[in-house]
């Protein structure tokens, strides 16, 4: 149900429901949405009215009772009475708004509803708290023995983690490597986390082709995005194929370079975020089918085939089995 407040804005002379519909807007953009619709159908129906009134006019010139009291008037019953056509079942122009400026705002489909994955505020994350062990107590009583003991304890040395390859050697350790990271990421982005592995895999071939500079210096670069005017950061520029008009081309490019491996799959969630041409293939994040094909239509890549090479890779046995492993030995 529609907060009062927000009703008084289909009462035109008050203009504090209008200031409501801003505050609403960082809450429900939906219903702030639906309801600017509204009010922009009844501003265009007040202009009809009023030009049909003036049409009438004329007819009026000699009337006694034409006065600029009752024009005063009939001006209000006219604003009211658009505020009133629009808010019942009006013209069709505010679905029509409400259609097409859903596509601009983040988070929201075609219908004006919340993408799945999309997080605006901080109720839309997970807070809930594991419950508790049954062997807390126990595990008290072992930390009062050790503080009433003279002799302290003995810190096992945490082991070393190794650093993560800049190549891979196989299919297997790509996967095993990489997927654990895509999947906490999945978490935030609602994007299939065999999906971003595929799509790594058709860009790097499964690791063995990494972007490197000159020097050799890794980029950790994943998903093969260029660096462009709009990337502040690290850079190394190579020779790549790209396809024009079918055609494969030899061309030299920047792409971006990132300190790791998960800052590549974190930023390429962020680069389909920020760019509007790709909101239709995020609104597809729980159809990795679709998506790859949508990532293609989108323009991603010029490969004519890359949405369905995305598809191969993921449904393929390698990934399948891999994936499925990995995530075993995680649980």
């Amino acid at each position: 149900m529609q907060d009062s407040s927000i009703q008084q804005a289909r009462i035109y002379t008050d203009f504090s429901g209008l200031n409501e519909l801003k505050n609403q807007a960082r809450t429900d953009k939906k219903a702030a949405l639906e309801e600017v619709a509204r009010q922009f159908e009844s501003l265009f129906l007040g202009e009809m009215l009023k030009s049909m009134r003036k049409a009438g006019d004329v007819f009026g010139e000699d009337n006694y009772l034409n006065s600029n009291e009752s024009q005063h008037y009939r001006d209000m019953f006219d604003n009211q009475l658009s505020l009133s056509l629009s808010e019942k079942q009006g013209t069709g122009l505010a679905e029509a708004l409400v259609r097409q400026l859903s596509r601009q705002i983040p988070g929201m489909n075609e219908e004006g509803d919340k993408l799945s994955g999309h997080k605006a505020t901080l109720a839309d994350y997970d807070r809930s708290v594991p419950a508790i062990s049954a062997k807390l107590p126990e595990r008290v009583r072992e930390v009062d023995q050790v503080a009433q003991s003279d002799r302290a304890p003995e810190v096992p040395a945490s082991p070393v983690s190794e650093p993560l390859p800049q190549r891979f050697s196989s299919p297997e350790q790509f996967v095993q490597t990489l997927l654990p990271m895509a999947e906490r990421v999945a978490r935030d982005s609602g994007i299939d986390p065999r999906l971003m592995v595929a799509q790594a895999a058709l860009e790097t071939g499964w690791g063995k082709h990494m972007i490197e500079g000159g020097d050799g210096e890794p980029s950790h670069n994943l998903f093969g995005i260029k660096a462009d005017h709009r990337w502040q950061g690290e850079a190394v520029e190579i020779a790549t194929t790209e396809y024009r008009e079918g055609v494969p081309m030899s061309e030299r490019a920047a792409f971006r370079a990132y300190p790791d491996y998960e800052s590549s799959f974190r930023d390429y969630v962020a680069f389909l975020e920020s760019n509007p041409r790709y909101r239709d293939v995020l609104a597809s994040a729980d159809q990795p089918e679709v998506f790859a094909q949508k990532l293609q239509d989108a323009g991603y890549a010029t490969d004519p085939e890359y949405g369905a090479k995305i598809r191969r890779i993921m449904n393929g046995d390698s990934l399948m089995t891999l994936s499925m492993g990995a995530s075993e030995a995680e649980e």
